[in-house]
């Protein structure tokens, strides 16, 4: 019997194929398994990533919707938002509940309506105006900061190069 989050990420799936929204596509990685997803967000326009081709892979846990999936950038991307390794940070990915840390409100972090198609949305919003007052990489939020040539040349490197993986 296929469980709550199994339906819900078919149905979300249905409704991205019939209603397709501007500035990603999203798949399945493998037809056999709904709990991992390939995503493929478009540099947003007038930002320093337009043009870019940016690979994640969104991965869903048993208890979705109660917890928040992952997304992990498999294109090389250079933001103050995005871990080294790829993975994405912002509120709505953390789990829910209160920050033990204290920088974010309850109502900032994960909650049970969010969808794919929100959780897109927010990571090309986050493209669009990075948070630098908590990075996952310092080192970015340092330069976008101080250097922001040096910021942007980086970028623009990241989206030459997702463009030649196409």
């Amino acid at each position: 019997m296929a469980s709550q989050a199994s339906l819900l990420l078919q149905k979300q799936l249905k409704d991205l194929c019939k209603n397709p929204v501007d500035g990603f596509s999203a798949g399945l990685v493998d037809e056999k398994n709904i709990f991992e997803w390939s995503v493929t967000i478009i540099g947003p326009p007038d930002t320093i990533y337009e043009g870019g081709f940016f690979n994640a892979i969104m991965s869903f846990p048993p208890n979705y919707p109660n917890s928040p999936p992952t997304v992990k950038f498999t294109t090389e991307i250079w933001h103050p938002n995005v871990y080294p390794d790829g993975r994405v940070c912002i509120s709505i990915l953390h789990p829910p509940g209160d920050d033990p840390n204290g920088y974010e409100l309850a109502s900032e972090r994960w909650m049970p309506v969010h969808t794919v198609e929100s959780i897109v949305l927010s990571i090309i919003s986050m493209l669009s105006s990075p948070n630098d007052e908590s990075p996952a990489n310092v080192e970015a939020a340092k330069e976008w900061r101080e250097r922001k040539d040096e910021f942007k040349r980086k970028v623009g490197r990241c989206v030459r190069r997702s463009q030649e993986m196409l």
